[in-house]
């Protein structure tokens, strides 16, 4: 578990040169204007893939113990990079003892090419409900409850990921921040589903609509308590596989592991917490984990009798199959990082094919904006004055 009494002192607050604040401005601006001059079905599509990717490498943020690697924000010691802040890592390599600490060069570079990720996700929203607010308002039909529905929450995952850092990787609030990151990839391939018309909406049943949502919400809660496991560094208090420990019923303090509200590795009253209470987080997951297999392949099977929808009912039981051998590997082979972080991206993709699942099957084929409705209004409008 990492001993947060070897981080160096810090600023809990946004600390960023002038030079360094400018640089970074520069490189949103850069952004933006990509974001303006791509076409809306790539930009949408691009949001996509770089959510799905922020995901992952949040995820080997976490494994690797990096969430410390740059104690400030949005800079590195008041630096853009890493490199500029070689002296200060230097000296907080120096103080704890080693790169073995929170803070490394490694560590450091890890948080921060998250950190840019995230502003470059967050610059090309930003574009997104620019260009749809413009196109509304030269009298396009375009709806922008989702774009500013995505643009507030890119903002609120920046908190999380600030409160992350200030918070000192308290468990609750690294967890909800994954769990940010999620809902922003279901936003995004939601918004992404309804810019294409390759992909119609299917008449299906209310059962199986419903076992769809279920097998979504169940997944989703999953994730959260391998969140919960992860970042209460739980993933090896239960060693063997099926068994916990040698034993399907294991010691287990079910109200410590699940008091929410704590700092990492403590209890609300400051004492260490106790090995039974990281069992019942690993246990809990796993025993989830038996309810979260039989909704989705129950729904799985709902959508295989539908022609349109039998591939994405196919790849999905695939990556549930996948998704239990990495599992059961992580444990077994004693938590290496490419399994951990296979693990936790194939739960991504899980949801990210769950989510076009539930618009595939949610009601009466709805009307949906042409694609070139946005994808060049911007820069049509601008043309269009510029000629006048």
């Amino acid at each position: 578990m990492t001993n947060l009494s070897t981080a160096v002192p810090t600023v809990w607050s946004f600390s960023l040169h002038w030079l360094q604040a400018g640089m970074w401005v520069a490189g949103l601006v850069l952004i933006l204007w990509a974001g303006f001059r791509m076409r809306w079905p790539k930009l949408v599509a691009l949001l996509v893939f770089l959510t799905m990717d922020l995901v992952m490498f949040g995820a080997f943020v976490r494994l690797t113990d990096s969430g410390l690697g740059c104690p400030d924000w949005p800079g590195c010691y008041a630096h853009f990079t890493p490199a500029q802040a070689h002296h200060q890592i230097s000296e907080a390599v120096a103080e704890q003892g080693g790169t073995q600490g929170n803070v490394s060069p490694f560590k450091a570079w890890v948080e921060m090419i998250h950190r840019y990720i995230a502003t470059i996700i967050g610059a090309l929203i930003v574009a997104m409900a620019v260009r749809a607010a413009w196109a509304r308002k030269h009298g396009r039909n375009i709806a922008l409850g989702l774009p500013f529905l995505l643009l507030g929450w890119v903002i609120l995952q920046g908190l999380f990921g600030a409160w992350t850092v200030t918070l000192l990787l308290k468990p609750l609030i690294v967890t909800l921040h994954l769990m940010g990151g999620i809902i922003l990839l279901m936003l995004a391939a939601w918004f992404w589903m309804r810019n294409r018309s390759d992909l119609p909406k299917v008449p299906t049943s209310t059962l199986v609509q419903a076992l769809t949502w279920a097998a979504l919400l169940a997944t989703g809660w999953q994730i959260f308590l391998g969140g919960w496991v992860s970042t209460n560094y739980a993933a090896l208090a239960c060693t063997g596989f099926p068994t916990c420990n040698g034993s399907f019923h294991p010691a287990a303090n079910w109200a410590q592991g699940f008091t929410f509200w704590r700092n990492l590795g403590e209890n609300p009253d400051g004492s260490a917490i106790s090995l039974q209470a990281l069992v019942a987080i690993q246990w809990g997951h796993r025993l989830f984990a038996v309810v979260t297999s039989v909704i989705v392949l129950a729904a799985m099977w709902g959508l295989s009798r539908y022609q349109p929808l039998r591939r994405l009912a196919g790849w999905l039981t695939a990556l549930l199959v996948v998704q239990i051998a990495l599992g059961a590997s992580v444990v077994l082979f004693a938590h290496p990082l490419e399994l951990a972080v296979a693990h936790n991206g194939v739960a991504a993709l899980m949801m990210l094919l769950l989510t076009i699942a539930v618009y595939r099957v949610s009601g009466a084929q709805s009307r949906q904006a042409s694609l070139d409705d946005a994808s060049l209004a911007f820069v049509n409008i601008e043309r269009a004055s510029a000629k006048s």
